[in-house]
């Protein structure tokens, strides 16, 4: 037989105007007929049996979704030629439940289920079930159900949930402690979780104390093998004499000699590093150097980055909860970190705020806070006997109207009853100046008093609420920063103006304020000075971080980082910061190093 006609959509020459063709609904088709052939028993070919009860299922369908029926059904194993399989260690109710989910996708997971499933998927070894279960039993921790939730985790080797788990038990440590759950501990998970790198809740001689109720605990009180390992998990030398004398009064003769004798042998042997005055705890907190909003290539930020030793990379931390603002005052206390005031634009308009917000790195949360009774940018915020201090700066407020002619209003926070109450007003007008404390003084540098660049150095005494003028600097400065390093102050960047021209000259200097003397004298010359740098110190280093060389023309070479050391007096030069920066300022503060935080994005290599 021959063909009579020939379509003629192809000619040659043609071209073949392909479309490619998908169907979003044939996955759900395709699922919705294989379970609908399991319903009427069509084509069924293997036998599954759990707990003596037979489920009928498609040998193709459980080798497409589990490991464990691909290996048997592919591989040259005696199951694949037979019929019926038995299946010991897996329930009947977590098999229906997992054939469910192979025919329809969905599975409702609850507490009554949760480890039938999981023990189910886990022999069968259904990889996305596994990880829905632990995200499930995730979403489900409390304090009543972590231990069993731990003693899961190790069961079936699920190690993200098993972090997460001990590191909610280390941040709740204090009240876990307290509860019936805290004594079903394994001795093995107790070790564990001490010796964890998590935050915990508590100082290191509460850590102590809730370790020997726990051996004292009846069900724990036989040999001292697990006492004598569980005691060298505790960090004693973050534990005072009197606190170690006051938990060991508590502490029945026996424990309390193991204590002792572990004191003794952490003492001689690896003695640790004491404990950082802003932290309750150091355990799992590194120091870092935080770099907080600014301006970059793409505008102003509100971004906040942090730089980890251990991890050698700048990562995001978290991001100010305001509108894109700058100019704002930062200060740091008990490790949490304040952003107080700042300016934001609006409709081309400079809006100045009073708002303020706390920020915890162990907690990650931002809490808000009272006000200042002025708004302010421009200023400076800094801590003296655990309170803040908000000095000068510009405002929307006329001064004249609120401290007088001459002055610039200051205020006081306490963090105890989340107030502000005024202080002592600065003689004269104050912006753009830089401020730090040493013992009970507040020292206040420089700035601009409208457009005159200052040298003047006040100090503003704590106790009796009063200004006293101190030696003027060596040179005017305008938006520097001053350091409070091993008793003496440091004053670094900033500029002034050059009394021929007008201009900006940029002050290369860092000085040295002697508060004993009264004087100053410099110390060393910035290799690369620059406008608007980050500048921190970490224990004797100074950190210059981003900024740039004029207002005229940016310089991509200020991002590198240099670093002086004031022991050795020598200067070196670190990495570059990811991206270009300036306008920002910078603090430390101490860091989880349990966080999973992305990597600032790093420079484009070059071409």
């Amino acid at each position: 037989m021959t063909r009579t006609k020939e379509w003629g959509l192809q000619e040659p020459g043609r071209p073949l105007n392909t479309v490619n063709f998908e169907s979003p609904s044939h996955t759900g088709t395709l699922l919705t007929g294989l379970n609908m052939l399991r319903a009427k028993g069509h084509l069924l070919d293997v036998t599954l049996v759990a707990e003596g009860e037979a489920f009928q299922a498609h040998r193709v369908v459980l080798a497409s979704c589990s490991d464990y029926f691909r290996a048997m059904f592919t591989d040259a194993m005696k199951e694949s030629r037979q019929s019926e399989i038995c299946l010991n260690g897996v329930s009947a109710a977590g098999m229906r439940l997992l054939l469910d989910y192979a025919y329809t996708s969905r599975l409702a997971l609850n507490l009554a289920n949760i480890q039938d499933v999981l023990s189910a998927a886990s022999h069968i070894q259904v990889v996305a079930v596994v990880e829905a279960c632990s995200n499930y039993l995730q979403s489900q921790l409390d304090l009543e159900n972590c231990v069993d939730i731990a003693t899961i985790s190790e069961t079936y080797s699920l190690s993200q949930l098993r972090g997460v788990v001990y590191r909610f038990m280390c941040g709740h440590l204090v009240e876990f402690s307290r509860s019936a759950e805290f004594a079903r501990l394994h001795p093995a998970q107790l070790e564990h979780l001490l010796a964890c790198d998590f935050p915990v809740d508590c100082p290191e001689a509460d850590v102590l104390a809730v370790t020997l109720r726990w051996l004292s605990h009846e069900s724990h009180s036989r040999g001292c093998g697990w006492a004598v390992r569980l005691l060298r998990r505790i960090h004693l030398s973050q534990v005072s004499r009197w606190e170690l004398e006051g938990v060991l009064r508590r502490t029945d003769q026996q424990l309390a000699r193991l204590v002792l004798s572990e004191y003794l042998r952490q003492s001689r042997h690896r003695p640790l590093p004491a404990l950082p005055s802003p932290l309750v705890n150091n355990r799992g907190m590194e120091l870092a150097v935080v770099k907080v909003g600014g301006f970059g290539i793409g505008g102003i930020t509100n971004e906040i980055t942090y730089f980890l030793p251990s991890s050698g990379k700048w990562r995001h931390l978290t991001t100010i909860p305001h509108v894109e603002q700058c100019n704002f005052g930062t200060a740091v206390l008990h490790n949490d970190l304040y952003v107080v005031g700042g300016c934001f634009n609006q409709s081309l308009q400079e809006n100045i705020h009073p708002f303020g917000f706390r920020y915890s790195p162990r907690r990650d949360t931002w809490a808000t806070m009272a006000p200042m009774q002025q708004e302010r940018c421009r200023f400076s915020l800094n801590v003296v006997a655990d309170r803040l201090y908000a000095v000068g700066g510009a405002s929307e407020v006329e001064e004249e109207s609120v401290v007088g002619e001459g002055y610039s209003a200051c205020e006081c926070y306490d963090p105890e009853t989340d107030s502000w109450e005024s202080v002592a007003p600065l003689p004269g007008s104050c912006t753009q100046h830089a401020a730090a404390a040493l013992h009970h003084y507040l020292y206040v540098s420089g700035g601009l008093d409208h457009d005159l660049d200052l040298n003047s150095m006040r100090r503003y005494n704590t106790e009796e609420d009063r200004w006293e003028p101190r030696a003027p600097m060596l040179t005017p400065r305008v938006d520097h920063a001053m350091l409070s390093v091993g008793g003496s102050l440091y004053v670094c960047g900033g500029w002034c103006e050059d009394l021929d021209t007008g201009n900006r000259v940029l002050v290369d200097t860092i000085d040295r304020y002697d508060a004993d003397s009264d004087s100053w004298h410099t110390v060393t010359h910035v290799p690369t000075p620059r406008y608007h740098a980050g500048i921190v110190t970490v224990n004797s280093i100074i950190y210059f971080i981003g900024g740039f060389h004029s207002d005229a023309m940016f310089d991509r070479a200020t991002a590198v980082i240099e670093c002086y050391d004031l022991d050795t007096d020598t200067w070196t030069t670190g990495e570059k910061y990811p991206q270009d920066i300036w306008e920002h300022t910078c603090v430390t503060l101490y860091i989880p190093r349990c966080r999973d935080d992305m990597q600032v994005i790093p420079f484009p290599s070059p071409s």
